[in-house]
């Protein structure tokens, strides 16, 4: 094994999610597939990233559709690196995007959590030098 490519977010609606992770927090559309019968194969994921993404599922039936925005039990599940805080905190504020608390800075860096358009909390984190 040499890698974790990709993470599954339950997520109610496609669109409304493409259109969130790329307008909002500024990811990019990798992939968009149909696979039949309404399903797709949706990946986005932050600039720069080659390794990484985030695979969005349309949850299906009342188990997955009662996990949306909650996946991690309310803890914060996604940490997005940063190389300019202030910048994709103002850009991620003016887009819409709910922060849970002020900029706070801790030993591994600058850090504020926010949340995605169904709840699921993040942390936006600058690390340390």
């Amino acid at each position: 094994m040499s890698r974790l490519a990709l993470t599954a977010l339950l997520v109610r609606d496609y669109d409304e999610a493409i259109t969130f992770y790329t307008d909002a927090l500024g990811f990019r559309l990798v992939e968009d597939t149909p696979l039949g019968a309404g399903k797709r194969w949706v990946v986005v994921a932050p600039p720069g990233a080659q390794e990484s993404g985030l695979l969005l599922a349309r949850a299906t039936g009342p188990d997955e559709e009662a996990r949306v925005g909650d996946q991690t039990g309310g803890r914060v599940g996604w940490f997005l690196h940063t190389d300019a805080f202030d910048r994709d905190h103002a850009r991620m504020r003016a887009a819409g995007v709910v922060f849970e608390e002020a900029p706070r800075h801790e030993p591994y860096g600058t850090v504020a959590v926010f949340r995605d358009l169904y709840g699921n909390r993040w942390d936006l984190i600058q690390p340390s030098a």
